[in-house]
């Protein structure tokens, strides 16, 4: 009777754990995320960008299906990381569209100089 018992309360705590495990893990991915955009995004290209977009998604598909096993702490902790993520995804994309016009620029002034050429060899 006792090794039933002894496997009940070990079985319990095993789910236990797991459940812990899980809920845990989808911060802990959330935290890297954060971290991986901080350190790397501004390398970061337009395909790059798309993947980061699904795992951002993935990720917090992750959370929220926690959701209601989170303590308020962890649910701040949680807001604070994806606002990072959110954050570093924005500056991206702006840091993005301003290069994208830095080049579109250099290849309008390229243009005009390449006509303005034309012009001068027409004397």
């Amino acid at each position: 009777m006792k090794k039933v018992y002894y496997l009940v309360v070990c079985g319990v705590f095993a789910m236990l754990f797991a459940s812990c495990s899980t809920k845990q893990t989808a911060i802990n991915q959330l935290e890297s995320f954060s971290t991986e955009l901080r350190d790397h995004s501004r390398y970061y290209d337009i395909l790059d960008w798309e993947k980061a977009g699904k795992k951002f998604v993935d990720i917090t598909k992750k959370v929220r299906k926690y959701e209601l096993d989170y303590t308020p702490e962890e649910k701040a902790r949680i807001g604070k990381l994806e606002g990072e993520c959110a954050g570093y995804m924005a500056r991206g994309a702006k840091d993005n569209v301003t290069d994208r016009l830095r080049g579109l620029l250099n290849e309008i002034q390229g243009i005009i100089q390449g006509v303005t050429g034309a012009f001068g060899d027409w004397k």
